[in-house]
């Protein structure tokens, strides 16, 4: 029997094992590097619908988990990130390979021991939290859900003392416990929902898109919340998210998926330096640069899939070494490792040659808006009006000059003192002329 046939069939009898476990063990297998692995994808397929009108959300994905550690998944929207979140927490049925936790199968049927288990260990916050929340249930009932169904407490002092401990620590007041989810704020929800899934002391967290609704100050508390959690309980996140500079703050390794295949999974740092997929250094490229001048010439980094030729040559994931997975062609794995061999850091943002724009400088703008640049005497007083509207064509002059020199609201007064003057004179000697003709009459 060959190697090939002696290793398939030690998968096969690994996978039927795999499907018969019915608890979780304590520990995770131990990869060659002595990490432990908690979450495994394994060519994992996702496909709603059937026949002509299937769509393949997700195609072949593969990538590994280790506990304590940060992942998170990266792509554009629609491109299969939230899919595959819903399908490591059993919500979406796999159409082909696996999903383990802890080396045991928990995609497909499993027993429900074991279901219970998967559920109790892992816990997902969603991106909207209106939605995410029952409005008809109270807060305190939200977040002591999970502790109903897993009794996990001694006595009903001891759930109180838990939900009133997690609500502090995710910054609400216990008084907020009596409230309904409408009574509150996007961030404020955010925290409940956060709340609900850690009161269960979950190793795993699928956070799907849990800041992209909230607004920047509140984003940076919620993941301040999520790295505390982190260092206080080892809480490992399958981090979903489309912001790449969101990415580059809470990770340790990323994934990119494009269509619902992952093109490249990397270490943070190593990614953003190392960009070796045409698709990454896309949306790299798309991070706003803060200043607008700059992003003014920052040339974008637009991905044309028709660059790969994959119909002599058939693709697949590769490790190039330090980490770092690449989707490619032979040709294009053996590009790539000559980049990284380079050790020259790749650039995926470049900015446009040449000097500013004079017309978009800050000063010439301010030059241009003659208001803007207001002498110190240029008050528009009143004495200025009334002197206008004793002698008007004076008044004429002086705001010609006043013009002259920029002094704009002097100008105003005057003008406005002058034709006051002259209207009013108008007035009077049309009402004089009617009286005298009146008379003559």
């Amino acid at each position: 029997m060959s190697e090939t046939e002696n290793k398939k069939i030690q998968q096969e009898t690994a996978s039927e094992k795999k499907g018969t476990e019915r608890h979780l063990p304590a520990h995770g297998p131990v990869d060659a590097d002595g990490r432990e692995v908690l979450l495994s994808v394994r060519d994992v397929d996702i496909t709603f619908g059937k026949g002509e009108r299937a769509v393949h959300a997700v195609k072949g994905a593969s990538f590994d988990i280790y506990k304590g550690e940060t992942f998170s998944l990266v792509g554009e929207s629609g491109s299969g990130k939230t899919t595959i979140g819903r399908a490591v927490i059993r919500v979406n049925p796999c159409a082909a390979g696996e999903i383990d936790y802890k080396g045991v199968r928990i995609s497909g049927k499993i027993p429900r021991s074991l279901d219970r288990e998967v559920i109790r260990n892992i816990q997902m916050v969603f991106q909207d939290p209106a939605a995410s929340l029952n409005e008809r249930a109270t807060v305190e009932y939200i977040i002591s859900e999970g502790l109903y169904n897993f009794h996990l407490y001694e006595n009903e002092a001891d759930r109180v003392a838990k939900v009133e401990k997690m609500i502090a620590e995710v910054g609400l007041l216990p008084e907020h416990l009596t409230r309904y989810p409408h009574e509150f704020s996007g961030g404020q929800r955010q925290r409940i929902g956060l709340a609900r899934a850690m009161v269960m002391e979950p190793e795993l967290v699928v956070a799907d898109e849990p800041i992209s609704a909230l607004d920047v100050s509140i984003r940076a508390q919620v993941l301040n919340l999520l790295k505390k959690f982190q260092e206080e309980r080892g809480t490992t996140y399958l981090f979903i998210a489309h912001d790449l500079s969101i990415v580059r703050f809470i990770s340790d390794r990323i994934g990119v998926i494009y269509k619902g295949r992952i093109v490249e999974v990397a270490p943070a740092e190593e990614l953003f330096d190392y960009p070796l997929h045409p698709y990454t250094r896309s949306l790299i490229s798309a991070i706003p640069i803060p200043d607008p001048l700059l992003e003014k010439r920052k040339v974008p980094v637009v991905y044309d899939p028709s660059v790969h030729d994959y119909e002599t040559e058939q693709p697949e994931m590769t490790d190039i070494g330090y980490g770092h997975f690449v989707y490619g062609s032979a040709s294009e794995i053996e590009s790539y490792k000559k980049i990284r061999e380079s050790g020259v850091p790749l650039k995926a943002v470049t900015i446009a040659d040449g000097d500013i724009p004079a017309e978009t400088t800050q000063d010439d703008n301010v030059a241009k808006e003659e208001i803007l640049d207001t002498p110190i005497h240029d008050t528009g007083s009143w004495w200025l009006a009334v002197l206008s509207f004793l002698l008007p064509l004076l008044g004429l002059a002086a705001g010609a000059v006043f013009r002259k020199h920029n002094y704009m609201r002097n100008r105003q007064v005057c003008r406005k003192g002058a034709f006051a003057g002259l209207i009013v004179r108008g007035a009077a000697l049309l009402l004089f002329g009617l009286l005298l003709l009146l008379a003559i009459v």
